[in-house]
């Protein structure tokens, strides 16, 4: 009997198995690759669609009740004012918020022209940057005189956080 030399037909098949199993992995692990970086960018995409607020007051009675939430998200042109009690203004009054600073004037912010819980009003991160208060007064109806401070106390007042994003 003549004995061979040589690579037996087993290990022949094991490599050629393990060459499969190789390549098999290595296109998994491409695959799951581009999965995770689609599900990357997609979270990156709710990221920049939901509202980063950057600054936020809790406005308080004079029970230190909260009446009004004030808030202002980074994409937003707009304050987001919501009511958390039932005090509405009457027929000839009108409620304006005011932004309050050491060392500066009272500045408007604005007529708080719906009744409803939530309402919005124009303003910039520029309106709010150097607040450090802000302050609900009821004024004749249409707010103040532009260039006047409120003509009663305030109605509320609270703090304004802002935020670290």
């Amino acid at each position: 009997m003549i004995e061979r030399k040589g690579v037996s037909g087993w290990w022949r098949v094991a490599t050629l198995g393990c060459l499969v199993l190789l390549a098999v992995a290595l296109a998994t692990g491409m695959s799951m690759f581009e999965q995770f970086k689609a599900q990357i960018q997609h979270v990156q995409g709710q990221l920049k669609d939901t509202a980063q607020v950057k600054y936020i007051a809790v406005l308080n009675d004079d029970k230190q009740a909260p009446a009004m939430l004030v808030t202002l998200a980074l994409q937003d042109t707009a304050l987001q004012i919501q009511r958390l009690n039932a005090v509405t203004e009457g027929r000839e009054d009108s409620m304006q918020l005011w932004a309050l600073s050491e060392g500066d004037p009272v500045r408007s912010l604005g007529v708080l022209q719906s009744k409803g819980k939530t309402l919005r009003l124009p303003a910039s991160e520029r309106d709010m940057a150097s607040a450090t208060t802000l302050a609900i007064s009821v004024e004749d109806k249409g707010g103040a005189q532009p260039g006047k401070g409120p003509r009663l106390p305030y109605l509320f007042k609270g703090s304004v956080i802002q935020k670290a994003l």
